[in-house]
């Protein structure tokens, strides 16, 4: 990733005086750091960014100094949303970190940019949507929470969820992953384009967009999707698209809602879907740069309190190399 140039660097001609050297190097390191996140990195890239972590300890300071910032772009990004979509988030606020802050400088220019689009469709899923940041309740990474619909059912959040309370029985599912536990009276859950409703029954939704999967852990479950209906069991998943409804298929329920035990439970899955899972719940990201690594077959169990682990165990089990790039940030070679 080049550095980005002012219009003096470009240009050479008069203008206001160039920032300090501390200044375009704190720069330089956002834009590391925002390239990391958002763009398509090569192994040029990575070789790139040591070399420029390596020409002073102020360069390396720089980069882990953005790192942390980057961990607070949910602040900034929330100020970005209008006052009528005010989120309420169900942990405690951090302390906000002005938006120039950290998407000064270059990223000054595109901030019409973040705004409009990146709330919409944030990249690699790096911060909510602005859907999810105005919705009732909404988990951050990593965490989970349990919430009541009246007397109706509990609800248990996992991470990276956004949901709304509508009423006493229906709820609508934003993004993310959730367990309901429905009483005797019928709840509804609403997500993408289908619903899903029970009663005395237990079962997990979790919606990626316009996907959705619905699994049976206990009772009878409907599901309806445009004019098809199936009902499912425990031990049974069905997934809708749009208008399409697959069709049953039997799982293992320890495995697919292992999370509400503090595991993440995968039983003969390719690595790289290993990585895609275990990303959704730690800040920063983990990239794979090998693709015939991300082929290789994995039956484990992780703790969610520790799954720094996991890296460990990809070195050791595959040979892979690790190599931290500080905020979390690790690639896999």
């Amino acid at each position: 990733m080049a550095p980005i140039m002012t219009m003096d660097e470009q240009h050479g001609s008069a203008g206001p005086a160039r920032e300090a050297p501390d200044d375009a190097v704190r720069r330089e390191a956002k834009d590391w750091v925002v390239h990391l996140a958002t763009g398509s990195v090569t192994t040029a890239d990575l070789q790139a960014l040591a070399q420029w972590r390596a020409r002073s300890a102020a360069h390396d300071r720089a980069y882990a100094q953005a790192c942390r910032l980057w961990g607070q772009i949910e602040a900034p990004l929330r100020a970005l949303a209008p006052a009528t979509a005010a989120p309420r988030v169900s942990r405690p606020a951090r302390a906000v970190l002005g938006r120039r802050a950290f998407l000064g400088g270059a990223l000054a220019a595109s901030a019409a940019a973040v705004a409009g689009v990146a709330l919409v469709r944030p990249p690699l899923e790096m911060w909510p949507s602005l859907d999810a940041l105005a919705a009732d309740y909404h988990t951050g990474t990593g965490e989970q929470r349990r919430v009541a619909v009246a007397d109706a059912a509990a609800i248990e959040m996992n991470t990276r969820t956004s949901l709304n309370v509508g009423g006493a029985d229906t709820v609508e599912l934003i993004s993310g992953e959730a367990a309901v536990s429905a009483y005797a009276r019928p709840v509804v859950v609403r997500a993408a384009a289908g619903r899903i409703s029970a009663s005395e029954a237990q079962f997990t939704v979790r919606c990626n967009g316009a996907q959705v999967r619905v699994t049976g852990l206990a009772g009878q479950v409907e599901v309806t999707c445009a004019a098809r209906r199936a009902v499912i069991g425990a031990g049974q998943q069905i997934v809708y698209a749009g208008g399409d409804l697959s069709q049953i298929a039997a799982v293992n329920p320890e495995i697919v809602a292992g999370w509400r035990d503090g595991l993440l439970i995968f039983q003969d899955e390719p690595l790289a879907r290993v990585i895609e899972e275990v990303n959704r719940y730690r800040p920063g990201r983990i990239v794979l740069m090998n693709t015939a690594l991300g082929e290789r077959r994995i039956t484990a169990r992780f703790k969610l309190a520790r799954l720094d682990a996991v890296l460990t165990q990809f070195r050791e089990a595959f040979g892979a190399r690790v190599t931290p790039l500080g905020g979390g940030f690790v690639v896999l070679t």
